[in-house]
């Protein structure tokens, strides 16, 4: 779980944020670089090629790091994404895409939190090595957070590992506060960030 200010294109974001059919499939939205939608058991490829690596697995999961093993892994995990998403529109795990190249730089999530008694719902994000440093994440993150709230959701919160700077950074150029170390969700303590529709609303420039 990578760089604009959220201020500046807030609403442009957001009213580009809608669900459209293309010839491509479903997209969730897009901005001028990226578009955010499924991802594609033709991808398969490139989505293993990021869940099997060490670097992006150990953020991902408690404990352990559990890498992807092979392609047939891959095809079958992104057709659980689509069951998903067949079953929960407002909620996803979805590619995102780079324009110039059409090839996935990673994956960006809205989904509800784990042992969660009171429904709240977390976005996420992470990406192939070869796509960090450009903004990538960042610039999906706030297209999702946008959507989230559209579809009328109250906040959105972020968990993160306590040593995942690179993304604790992410949720605060989003504009989330920082809520401090948690042991709820997951197993173990979390960096918790949070947003409510209020701050995100506030951080649009008037006019």
């Amino acid at each position: 779980m990578f760089s604009h200010d959220v201020r500046g294109v807030a609403d442009a974001m957001t009213e580009r944020v809608q669900d459209v059919a293309t010839g491509g499939g479903h997209v969730v939205f897009e901005t001028d670089r990226i578009r955010v939608r499924p991802w594609r058991t033709d991808e398969a490829d490139r989505f293993l090629d990021i869940l099997s690596r060490y670097d992006v697995a150990k953020w991902l999961c408690d404990g352990e790091p559990e890498l992807m093993k092979d392609r047939a892994e891959a095809v079958a995990r992104i057709e659980r994404y689509e069951n998903r998403r067949t079953e929960d529109p407002h909620t996803g795990i979805w590619a995102i895409e780079v324009k110039q190249t059409g090839v996935p730089a990673g994956t960006v999530l809205l989904v509800p939190l784990p042992n969660s008694d009171a429904g709240e719902i977390e976005i996420g994000w992470h990406l192939h090595p070869d796509s960090h440093g450009f903004g990538f994440a960042s610039e999906a993150a706030r297209g999702v957070l946008a959507r989230g709230f559209a579809d009328g959701l109250a906040e959105i919160f972020a968990v993160t590992h306590t040593t995942n700077g690179p993304s604790q950074a992410v949720c605060r150029r989003l504009g989330m506060s920082d809520l401090g170390v948690v042991e709820k969700w997951y197993e173990g303590e979390s960096q918790c960030f949070r947003i409510t529709r209020g701050e995100w609303e506030a951080s649009r420039p008037v006019g």
